[in-house]
């Protein structure tokens, strides 16, 4: 499985504008915070123990790649949350998460119910 990175605005929109055929799951990573690693910990958790095959992924630095970061934000419509993971279906957040609710279990339930 691939896993997108995120580092321009272009390659934010393609993934926008593919949301329409296939979902997508944007996890926002700060990587200089401890709630943010173990966030991501668990999201690599669910990735590495077979991730629903019907959705992409994808990840930003929000540190690194602060302005594809705000663009996720402001196409959305959804405040900026690190760490943070974003459902995207049809061009709109179905629903997004942050910091300690974001865990293996919670994106099993909601991405493979």
């Amino acid at each position: 499985m691939d896993i997108i990175e995120l580092t321009t605005g272009k390659q934010w929109l393609n993934l926008l504008e593919s949301s329409t055929e296939t979902p997508v799951l944007v996890f926002k990573h700060s990587t200089t915070c401890p709630i943010s690693a173990e966030a991501y910990e668990q999201w690599r958790s669910y990735l590495r123990s077979e991730p629903n095959p019907d959705i992409e992924y994808a990840f930003v630095r929000v540190i690194e790649d602060r302005p594809v970061s705000n663009l996720i934000a402001e196409t959305l419509n959804v405040q900026h949350a690190s760490p943070q993971v974003l459902f995207v279906r049809g061009r709109k957040a179905e629903w997004h998460d942050s910091h300690w609710r974001i865990t293996e279990s919670a994106l099993r339930e909601r991405l493979d119910g």
